[in-house]
């Protein structure tokens, strides 16, 4: 029996390491399978994640989009109607105007006429003045080329009046402290 013993130890051992061995594949292939599995979990995160970065960029593409066509709108808006607020302040002058001329041929009065003239005048001016709109001085003014363009020199005018500004031709004009149009002067020389 001994012999049986000893086979059966050995057929015993043998299938011990037989099952270690398929325990050992097992564990193996299990393995090899969870080193796959991590393989593919880093690759399908960084596909989420390409993913919603490319959620993201096309998001923010047609947010500025939007944001580029609103404010070329408004842009255009302000173009078109930007005057508006300048006629609509000018439109009560017209009126005092159209009244004079309707009054005029009615009166032979040419004081009346004038100083009615003198008035609508005063009003513009006053309106201009409220849109930012201000004349640039020259009487007594040294001549600065930023604001005054020299039509004219006069000569023997003395020391005292060398560049300096001896008359206006045409009134200058700033629109907030920007030079509209540059005040055209004679100059001392």
């Amino acid at each position: 029996m001994e012999e049986n013993e000893i086979l059966e130890d050995q057929i015993e051992a043998n299938d011990n390491e037989e099952q270690l061995e398929a325990e050992q594949h097992t564990d193996e292939v299990e393995a090899s399978e969870a080193d796959e599995q991590e393989q593919l979990d880093p690759l399908e995160k960084a596909e989420k994640e390409l993913a919603e970065l490319k959620d993201q960029y096309l998001r923010k593409v047609a947010e500025f989009e939007n944001y580029r066509k609103r404010t070329l709108k408004e842009k255009t808006e302000l173009i078109l109607n930007g005057a508006e607020k300048t006629v609509d302040a000018m439109l009560p002058v017209v009126d005092d105007m159209e009244r004079a001329i309707d009054n005029a041929s009615k009166s032979d009065d040419v004081e009346a006429i004038r100083e009615g003239l003198d008035l609508i005048f005063k009003k513009f001016i006053k309106v201009l003045e409220g849109l930012g709109v201000q004349r640039i001085e020259t009487e007594n003014k040294d001549f600065d080329t930023d604001y005054h363009e020299a039509v004219a020199m006069v000569p023997g005018m003395g020391d005292n009046m060398k560049g300096k500004v001896i008359d206006c031709v045409q009134t200058g004009y700033t629109l907030h402290d920007k030079v509209i149009r540059h005040a055209k002067v004679a100059v001392g020389q």
